[in-house]
């Protein structure tokens, strides 16, 4: 007896595909590179099969796959570590001021990395004593080279649960640190918490008079603009925002609290983080 079929009185249910099967259809031949595939994705965005939020995510998890920890790890001269030989009350200051949760810890030389030190241990150690010897709250140091390609490390990082690992150069010397955040940001953007300077106010008044006669200056307001603010002429053919030249006027990432005198401005750093300055209050001496 042959199988009964659907009549056109009773028509067969609807089929719900995943957005994974319609892109599957919507796909057109087999792509015969990356680069035709993410075409095909966009065009698949295009037809409305997928949000620019999942085609983001989807192209970053592509790309990822072609970068390197050297290509996104936090340099040596940015990383914060923490000397254990330093006293507790000095170490405990670098962490409240930092807002970091990682903390690699090393000896004498900074690239004698002894483990790292997690905030929470700290506070649980803090609480309970008073006092603490960090040594004593070391967790193991994952070691990585700068050739390893993030999707191998974020796998990596996934198994081991660890959130941090050291990048060491071909001498086997510090040559930054990567987190899975690092990785991550990668594939779905920057990832803001609450220790992220907050550039709003400042992005709509990149420059904002204060009382005292300074006046607050975002990172990113290009220098064209500060030149015409203040009529200045600082050159811009290197640096396109204020961050840049100032950042290079120090030769190193700044700090909060850090100030530069350049060209009869002084320029103190109000905000920043481990990647880049983001506010400098500014003093105009004489800006002939």
């Amino acid at each position: 007896m042959s199988p009964p079929t659907m009549s056109e009185d009773h028509p067969s249910p609807p089929v719900h595909r995943s957005w994974f099967e319609r892109i599957s259809q919507a796909l057109s031949g087999e792509p015969r590179n990356i680069e035709e595939l993410l075409e095909e994705l966009r065009q698949a965005q295009a037809n409305g099969l997928l949000s620019n939020d999942t085609l983001s995510m989807v192209e970053g998890a592509i790309e990822v796959a072609d970068l390197t920890v050297a290509d996104v790890m936090v340099p040596r001269g940015q990383v914060v570590s923490l000397p254990a030989d330093a006293s507790f009350k000095d170490n405990l200051a670098v962490v409240i001021e930092s807002g970091h949760s990682r903390f690699p810890v090393h000896g004498e030389e900074k690239d004698e990395i002894l483990g790292i030190l997690l905030a929470k241990d700290l506070l649980r150690c803090l609480a309970e004593n008073g006092d603490c010897d960090i040594r004593l709250l070391l967790r193991p140091v994952a070691l990585i080279p700068e050739s390893k390609k993030l999707n191998i490390l974020l796998k990596e990082f996934r198994l081991s649960r660890n959130h941090m690992a050291i990048v060491v150069d071909e001498y086997g010397g510090v040559a930054g640190l990567i987190t899975i955040e690092d990785v991550l940001e990668q594939i779905v953007g920057d990832i803001g918490d609450e220790h992220d300077a907050d550039d709003g106010d400042a992005e709509s008044a990149p420059i904002l008079p204060q009382l005292d006669g300074r006046y607050l200056v975002n990172a990113l307001t290009p220098i064209a603009e500060f030149n015409d603010r203040f009529g200045c002429d600082f050159p811009d053919e290197d640096f396109d925002t204020v961050g840049g030249l100032v950042t290079s006027e120090f030769g190193h990432l700044p700090e909060a609290g850090e100030a530069v005198a350049i060209g009869g401005f002084e320029f103190e750093v109000t905000k920043s983080d481990d990647r880049r300055v983001h506010q400098f209050a500014v003093r105009v001496h004489d800006a002939s």
